[in-house]
């Protein structure tokens, strides 16, 4: 669980034989090696050999820089200065991109990496086969002590070596000490976290309508943490709301107001594209701001800002991860003093007093995890789920710390994931000291399923405030009841949902149609300005293939949700469907969502199948029945203004094709017609 996967002093590598190198290096891989991998690790090794045979200091081989989800080839400490080596072996030319990556890890080194804040930092590109590039050695202009990147091949590698250690200033630093550093944002990244939402940033993933809402939630929770603070406790709020309330928007609101006390907060997700996207829209502003007022802002360097309080969750869970003591004897976790450096003010603990849990109820349970860390990681027996242990590494604190849980209720789309039960557990049994405050909805049937209440009924310190709720849907906010009626949708109650749709049909129209084209028509018609529409369905929609749309070919959902109608990718070019994976968390204005066989209605019960062998099969599990379900819920939910459903004709041919027949997709339309759906002419 080092950060790196070799680690020794340039001494000790130098009399180290390759082999033993590059089995050290196999072995701490996590993944089948690549035949491409393993013959770049021989050659770096061999290389690096020859040229540092005058030098003393240290030499880590694919360092992790914690939390960004990256690794340098080879970090070079030589008298107290970092060299980040990127190598292309085989390559023969220099490509702007990789000059740009080595640049962004050693930016990222310098601006995450407590021991390196003062240390000067070189990025180095090693085109092993370029030509012979003259080396400018010269500081960036916007980022102190470090370098712009150097362009070497093999044979010039030592000179660049050379140049930099020669011009440098040299620093008395402990090569093991600097490797198990912590990472923490600096005050740029603080103040430009502030900036980006006192501009309204987020503008284009989440809208703000019901700010007053998101302001009382917001308040509340600041009010947490202040009182945390100064009685030196430890708190955990359970925060809820409706899809689309602004969950999301309320976790960054207290993260960056966090930063502007320079106090860090961390908002994390466990959802990939709604990291990526929020990261780079938030960058994007942030460049556009800076030009317009005649800065000089690299969209790098702004997504580099944005990523030190949005965080992917396994990254943060890992670097904790990386300081236990192994193995785990007796089911307890403890901290390995030589994996992790203490500190005066905080012990072993993780750099922020307050961590934020977006869609909560998606980590994992104590078996999936601990089989995935057994199987990934070569952690055995690990003895917490995920909340629990993320709990864990804020307890750690000898102070005070705030645990922020973003709760989404009958959102459960994965095997493995928990629901919201298992934190209350864990707050209710193994952390007895800390304060809960919990919304009064969740008590709801959609949370822990209804046991809420049994779950926190002995614990004394559990209060309810009606300002942890989100009741009002920003992303409907034409249609504030959307949710109700969805939820009346699956769950088959004609009636009610009929009456439902028909309070707010007239602002916010849900269209139904058997064609597609004349459903990306409709968008088209409908959608104005800079409003954002697509097409999405299940990810079990495998028989829309024939409509030319095919779940396994993913987009890149950072394209698909922020580039205009020029570009292929945009979600506006209505060629790319996203599936509830892709867009969980996020939002259209307008939606698309195509219906496929997976999802078949009956009177009496959902039909539910998925694809296999070349046919459908039914869907039995109970669970996976409820995960499907729900991706419905989230697929019909994902839209501000309204959505046309389209309902395949399925094929009347004869003989029909039997994974696509119509009766898999006419009792659905017709139900879906029954609800008082307008049938597009």
């Amino acid at each position: 669980m080092e950060r790196f996967y070799y680690g020794e002093t340039i001494a000790e590598f130098l009399a180290e034989e390759p082999d033993a190198i590059f089995g050290a290096l196999s072995q701490a891989e996590s993944f089948n090696t690549a035949r491409e991998q393993k013959n770049a690790w021989n050659e770096e090794i061999g290389l690096l050999k020859s040229i540092l045979q005058e030098y003393s200091g240290d030499v880590f081989f694919e360092y992790s820089i914690p939390r960004l989800g990256k690794r340098v080839d080879v970090v070079l400490l030589i008298n107290g200065i970092v060299l980040c080596l990127e190598f292309k072996v085989g390559a023969e030319r220099f490509e702007t991109a990789d000059k740009e990556q080595v640049w962004d890890y050693a930016l990222d080194i310098k601006n995450f990496h407590e021991p390196s804040r003062d240390l000067f930092v070189a990025p180095v590109l090693v085109a092993t086969d370029a030509p012979d590039e003259p080396f400018e050695l010269a500081t960036c202009n916007y980022d102190d002590k470090v370098y712009a990147p150097l362009q070497a091949n093999a044979a010039t590698l030592k000179e660049a070596i050379a140049k930099v250690v020669d011009a440098t200033p040299k620093t008395n630093v402990e090569g093991m000490s600097w490797a198990r550093g912590r990472y923490s944002p600096t005050p740029t990244i603080i103040q430009a976290a502030s900036a980006l939402y006192a501009k309204h940033n987020v503008e284009n993933i989440t809208r703000c309508d019901a700010g007053e809402n998101l302001k009382v939630t917001t308040d509340f929770i600041l009010g947490v943490i202040d009182h945390a603070k100064a009685n030196n406790e430890k708190c955990i709020c359970f925060e809820t709301g409706v899809p689309g309330a602004g969950k999301t928007l309320v976790g960054l609101n207290v993260a960056m107001k966090q930063f502007e006390k320079k106090e860090p907060a961390v908002y994390l997700s466990g959802n990939g594209p709604l990291v990526d996207v929020l990261t780079e829209a938030l960058a994007r502003d942030k460049v556009r701001q800076e030009r317009e007022v005649g800065k000089k802002c690299t969209l790098t360097t702004a997504r580099r800002e944005v990523k030190s309080f949005i965080q992917i969750i396994h990254h943060y869970r890992d670097n904790a991860l990386a300081k236990l003591k192994m193995p785990i004897r007796d089911g307890v976790l403890a901290i390995d003093p030589s994996k992790a450096r203490k500190h005066s003010d905080d012990g072993y603990s993780e750099v922020e007093h307050v961590a934020i849990f977006d869609e909560a109820q998606r980590l994992w349970d104590q078996p999936h995890l601990s089989a995935w860390l057994a199987r990934k990681k070569g952690v055995q027996n690990f003895p917490m789920s995920e909340s629990e242990f993320l709990i864990w590494s804020l307890d750690l604190r000898p102070d005070w710390a705030v645990v922020v849980c973003l709760v989404g209720g009958g959102q459960e789309i994965n095997s493995g994931e928990a629901g919201i039960a298992e934190p209350i557990r864990a707050a209710n049994n193994t952390f007895p000291n800390w304060n809960v405050f919990i919304s009064p909805q969740l008590t709801a049937k959609e949370y822990a399923e209804g046991n809420v209440e049994a779950l926190l009924k002995t614990n004394p310190k559990v209060q309810k405030n009606v300002s942890l709720h989100l009741a009002t849907s920003m992303r409907s906010f034409r249609a504030e009841n959307l949710s109700n009626f969805v939820g009346q949708l699956l769950d088959r109650d004609a009636s009610t949902a009929k009456n439902s749709y028909a309070e707010f049909c007239a602002n916010y129209p849900i269209m139904l149609t058997r064609d597609l084209a004349k459903a990306k028509s409709w968008l088209r018609k409908v959608s104005g300005g800079s409003e954002r529409y697509g097409m999405i369905c299940s990810s079990q929609a495998f028989r829309l293939r024939p409509l030319a749309i095919d779940v396994r070919a993913k987009p890149n959902i950072v394209d698909w949700f922020l580039d205009d109608i020029t570009d292929i990718r945009s979600s506006l070019f209505l060629e790319d469907v996203a599936t509830e994976f892709d867009i969980q968390g996020l939002e259209l204005d307008w939606s698309c969502l195509i219906w496929d066989g997976d999802f078949q209605y009956a009177p009496d019960g959902w039909i539910q199948k998925d694809f296999s062998g070349g046919k459908w099969k039914n869907i039995n599990a109970p669970e996976r029945r409820a995960f499907q379900v729900n991706a419905y819920r989230v697929l019909l939910t994902r839209a501000r203004k309204g959505m046309i459903i389209c309902v395949p004709e399925g094929d009347r041919g004869h003989p029909p094709d039997d994974t696509r027949r119509p009766e898999f997709y006419d009792e659905t339309y017709k139900y879906l017609r029954s609800l008082g759906l307008k049938e597009l002419a």
